[in-house]
């Protein structure tokens, strides 16, 4: 076989090795090739696991193609539910073993349209356009690990938070570990892209910072929690929030650490800042 044959059950396409062209995103396309920057409207994520894929479908993402084991083949038609039209790349055992980070256990991988996002402006105004009387929305500046990304968004969506929000410097959330991580709720919960604070501002947030600084107060604190629309934000692994950051937050939380730990991990601080600052309409 020199690339790739044909079957006209379901759509399928067998491969023998990794270099035909259909199976670059999978193969060869670096995150960076796949989110396509110059042409953004032709970018695609690589989505992993079953579950996953499961639910960023029913979110209403668009697959471009299927790759998996032939023994998944079922599984995958089941996904699909009737959509033949979208190819289904497959070979062996061996051959799929040669795709590096391919895990076997996850068995399908599926190549999929990257969404439109809103500006920050519009999805803040939406969500205030709901009438909720109080307001979560999490603000990551400058979080680049991807499993912190999907780990924060899990946590996000699992306490209550109404939206997320990320600098330019972040981590993809499309990422294909962030999405693995997040278990399919990067998919769940409205997200965008934050250019400035005073987008925050405008949409009468009032920003908390978490970070340890000498003005930061418990995140307990019975002044936070008469916040009624609030961002919190969480800051880049090792450094946290910039100074100018800080300076242009209107307050700053710490959580109190004990046995002289000065801090916890940047997902595990977020769940514990969001349960903390939940909002309870």
């Amino acid at each position: 076989m020199g690339g790739c044959v044909i079957l006209n059950i379901m759509n399928v396409v067998y491969i023998d090795n990794l270099e035909a062209p259909e199976v670059a995103p999978y193969a060869r396309l670096t995150e960076a090739q796949l989110l396509n920057r110059l042409h953004p409207e032709a970018g695609l994520f690589i989505c992993e696991s079953q579950k996953v894929i499961r639910v960023a479908l029913a979110a209403g993402m668009r697959p471009e193609s299927f790759l998996c084991e032939e023994r998944l083949l079922p599984q995958v038609e089941e996904l699909m539910q009737g959509g033949g039209e979208v190819p289904v790349y497959t070979a062996s055992r061996e051959v799929l073993c040669q795709l590096t980070g391919y895990e076997l256990t996850r068995g399908v991988l599926c190549a999929m349209h990257r969404p439109q996002l809103p500006s920050a402006d519009v999805l803040l105004a939406s969500l205030c356009a709901a009438h909720v009387a109080r307001l979560r929305v999490a603000v990551m500046d400058g979080v680049v690990n991807s499993e912190n990304t999907g780990a924060i968004f899990r946590a996000a969506a699992s306490l209550g938070i109404d939206a997320v929000l990320l600098t330019r410097t972040c981590c993809d959330p499309l990422n294909r570990r962030a999405c693995r991580v997040s278990m399919g709720t990067v998919f769940q919960l409205p997200w965008t892209f934050l250019d400035s604070y005073d987008q925050l501002r405008r949409g009468g947030f009032k920003t908390v910072a978490m970070a340890l600084t000498d003005r930061s107060v418990p995140v307990d604190d019975p002044q936070l929690k008469q916040i009624d629309r609030m961002a919190i934000v969480m800051g880049t692994e090792g450094d946290g929030l910039s100074e100018g950051v800080l300076g242009r937050c209107d307050h700053v939380a710490r959580i109190p650490m004990q046995r002289g730990v000065d801090s916890l991990n940047v997902a595990a601080a977020a769940a514990v800042a969001f349960w903390e600052l939940r909002a309870q309409n």
